[in-house]
């Protein structure tokens, strides 16, 4: 079997990308605490950006994309049947009941990490406090199978098993990535699979898993602002996500709250 392509990190790399993932989980633990009704989503983005300068790191999705159109701001906000990509707005403004999406990420001193939850604005429907409590349970179960031997198709499957047996559909147009010196890296992560199936895991990958479930139909379709995702029925969608280094024993989760 040939050696694998996918980087393994040095314990010193490693411990700098733990540092971007501290920053990047105390940056969102405030946003959180932020998202209100009445706050617009660009009252987030400007809080995101002087947090980014105070930890001195930078922002990893400001500027990101094609040069005709980079994504503007420095956190992907989306609200309710918006997926994912969403664009902070003075107009955006959250209000009680809203699903709110915050996907975020960092680099410090070259290394990147990236992390995304679910925000309930509440009281929330008992259907939307649902599906994110089930979007949450796809990424423990898909972290929990990134184990030495395992394989990526053992990620994916355990996302798109839990989320259809819950009566979800997990989204196939965005995946999950490697992560590292840059943001995204090999392997991709898809949302659904075959167990068993694609890369084998080994200690030293970091990869960043990110489980987007969809009350209705995984398709979605992009907004004429060429980045927000939405869902194609315009159901409600959840998002959650860590960046995990792969150990010789249980995953090491680099972007949650210590």
């Amino acid at each position: 079997m040939s050696a694998s392509p996918i980087a393994i990190r040095a314990p010193g790399d490693v411990a700098l990308m733990r540092e971007a993932g501290r920053i990047v989980c105390e940056i969102l633990d405030e946003l959180e605490t932020l998202c209100v009704p009445g706050a617009t989503t660009l009252d987030l983005d400007r809080r995101a950006e002087e947090l980014i300068a105070k930890h001195k790191a930078k922002a990893a999705f400001k500027g990101y994309g094609p040069k005709d159109a980079p994504f503007p701001a420095v956190i992907c906000i989306s609200l309710n049947e918006e997926v994912v990509h969403g664009i902070p707005s003075r107009q955006r403004v959250i209000a009680g009941g809203d699903l709110v999406k915050l996907d975020f990420g960092v680099s410090y001193q070259g290394w990147f990490g990236d992390s995304a939850r679910t925000v309930e604005v509440g009281p929330v429907s008992p259907a939307a406090a649902r599906l994110a409590r089930v979007t949450r349970e796809c990424l423990a179960k898909a972290i929990a199978a990134a184990v030495p031997g395992n394989h990526v198709g053992d990620l994916s499957h355990a996302i798109q098993s839990h989320a259809e047996a819950a009566g979800y559909s997990a989204v196939r147009d965005f995946v999950g990535h490697g992560i590292g010196r840059r943001l995204h890296e090999q392997p991709q992560i898809p949302n659904f699979g075959t167990a068993a199936t694609g890369l084998r895991l080994r200690p030293g990958m970091t990869l960043a898993i990110e489980p987007m479930v969809n009350q209705g139909t995984f398709k979605v379709e992009i907004l004429d602002d060429d980045w927000t995702a939405v869902t194609l029925d315009r159901q409600l969608s959840a998002h959650a996500e860590h960046t995990i280094l792969v150990t010789d024993g249980p995953p090491e989760v680099l972007t949650r709250r210590r």
